[in-house]
């Protein structure tokens, strides 16, 4: 039998989460299906030394705060893991692990959800896979003809791995901050950034970013002067291990290198540093491939959104990409209130009938034959 559900959330991470969280209290029947075979999402992959930038109570998802970790300020990933398996056991969230979603497309009322375990039929579609899953590398000259090791933020683990090298850290974000941080006791280490590195004050930590992402959205919502939102802060939250790094003088970034050489890296003045491995800590792009037979993509890339809901596809919702599926929605503190929004839109389409494509034969409330939520 072909699996029924009025909702499919794709993604089992936090983003997920939450969307079901909400969904559950709303009556909606729904599934989450994950590709993981564990719970956490992306927290599972961080590296060792990753902190949260806030305290437990203020890194929560809605419903249930995040115990504190104990003899920690600011959780673990693991501490963090843990509370997603337990935020998903004590609401029941309905979760299909090791199921991989590979495409989604329109059928008559419904959306069809191809996935690598079979196929899901739903009325609407929450996507939340989020960005770890799909890590940028820029396209920096003679990247290939470089003989060392190079590694994505996504495949750093731990300073043991390359104790004792040369080590190029590429990046001035929170993650370059962090491992450069994390390496410059271990390694003979080179950061590179792209303009001099941001720190935000030191008494500033994700529950000012929250606010001040929530507080440009209210404002461009309304029309008003965009103050820049987080990036007007900074880029560099500064927890304390970037903090004792920064101030004992170990955080000294290069500008960006022009082109990788065989034994390292070369900037434009033809000076050189070597280098035994890389780490590139450059970013992630959506991971948003499962939504290509839509054809929702527009000339820059960008699928366009009202709110958390796809313009030209009212019955797919996005979670969790960012600030342009909602304000700091790929943030545990603040996914919770466009999760929130999302579920009411798709309760309202629900209650009122999906949307027809044009020619489709109207369909009816749908139950789930299968039990899946």
């Amino acid at each position: 039998m072909t699996p029924v559900s009025q909702v499919v959330v794709i993604g089992g991470g936090q983003a997920g989460l939450a969307a079901g969280y909400h969904l559950r209290r709303l009556g909606v029947d729904f599934v989450i299906l994950d590709a993981p075979t564990t719970p956490g999402g992306a927290w599972q992959r961080t590296w060792d030394s990753l902190r949260l930038f806030s305290p437990a109570a203020y890194s929560s998802l809605p419903g249930r705060l995040m115990p504190p970790q104990p003899g920690e300020v600011y959780p673990d990933a693991q501490h963090v893991v843990d509370y997603l398996a337990d935020y998903e056991k004590r609401y029941e969230l309905p979760v299909e692990r090791g199921v991989r979603v590979l495409g989604v497309h329109r059928e008559g009322g419904k959306l069809r959800v191809e996935t690598d375990s079979g196929t899901w039929h739903a009325r609407a579609v929450i996507s939340a896979t989020g960005t770890w899953w799909r890590p940028f590398l820029p396209a920096v000259p003679g990247r290939t003809a470089f003989e060392g090791r190079q590694l994505h933020t996504v495949e750093y683990r731990r300073p043991q791995d390359v104790e004792g090298r040369r080590v190029v850290v590429v990046g001035g974000g929170n993650s370059g901050a962090q491992i450069a941080a994390d390496l410059a006791h271990h390694t003979e280490l080179t950061w590179v950034t792209q303009r001099p590195p941001r720190y935000l004050a030191d008494d500033i930590d994700g529950r000012a970013l929250f606010d001040a992402a929530t507080a440009r959205r209210r404002a461009l919502d309304e029309g008003r002067t965009d103050a820049g939102g987080v990036a007007s802060l900074g880029d560099i939250v500064a927890v304390p291990p970037v903090r004792a790094a920064r101030d004992g003088n170990l955080l000294k970034a290069s500008p960006m290198f022009t082109r990788l050489v065989q034994r390292g890296v070369e900037w434009a003045d033809g000076t050189r540093a070597e280098a035994d491995a890389i780490i590139w800590c450059t970013g992630f792009r959506p991971a948003l491939s499962h939504l290509a037979p839509l054809q929702l993509r527009g000339r820059r890339g960008r699928i366009a959104m009202q709110g958390t809901r796809a313009v030209d596809e009212p019955r797919l919702h996005l979670l969790g990409y960012g600030d342009w599926t909602g304000p700091a929605s790929a943030t545990l503190i603040g996914v919770g209130r466009p999760a929130r929004e999302a579920a009411r839109e798709i309760s309202t389409l629900l209650a009122a009938g999906a949307r027809q494509p044009p020619g489709a034969n109207p369909v009816s409330r749908l139950s789930d034959p299968c039990g899946s939520a």
